[in-house]
């Protein structure tokens, strides 16, 4: 491959907007085993959220994913490849972007359930310092001051 060449496969890997367009691919070879790399993607945003089992297999599948792609590029960065494999390399690079970024939009379901639960118990708060403060003002008689009556 000449050097004008492995620099444009780098340039357009490295794009911001490289993804825009690009399909995940059906399958791929990751780390020596094979993953039907669109069906898992698919399988999992369909979901909108990561369940709780879910996470430890997605976490893996994001973090064999980002190897992948970094053994990849450095493919293309030293050279030694034929142009025509640096490009399929390049395309499979773009392909894999697409699946993490897919893949990093989901939201772990547990973040949901926490918000909501912060939530609650933020209202429930609320609701004893109100009931709280109201109680103090309703007890009957006027206010005396700091000691609220008491001797």
């Amino acid at each position: 491959m000449k050097e004008f060449e492995r620099k444009q496969l780098l340039e357009r890997v490295n794009r911001e907007a490289a993804t825009v367009g690009a399909d995940i691919p059906d399958s791929i070879d990751v780390q020596g085993e094979e993953i039907e790399l669109q069906n898992f993607v698919f399988e999992i945003k369909r979901r909108d959220t990561i369940p709780p089992g879910e996470r430890d297999r997605v976490e893996r599948a994001k973090k064999n994913l980002r190897r992948e792609r970094l053994q990849r590029l450095q493919q293309i960065e030293d050279g030694g490849i034929a142009y025509e494999e640096g490009v399929d390399l390049a395309e499979s690079i773009v392909g894999i972007d697409r699946a993490l970024n897919a893949l990093e939009q989901l939201r772990p379901v547990d973040v949901e359930q926490e918000a909501e639960v912060k939530e609650t118990a933020d209202q429930k708060r609320w609701m004893k310092f109100l009931k709280q403060a109201l109680g103090r003002e309703n007890t009957g008689g006027p206010s005396r001051g700091r000691g609220g009556g008491r001797l």
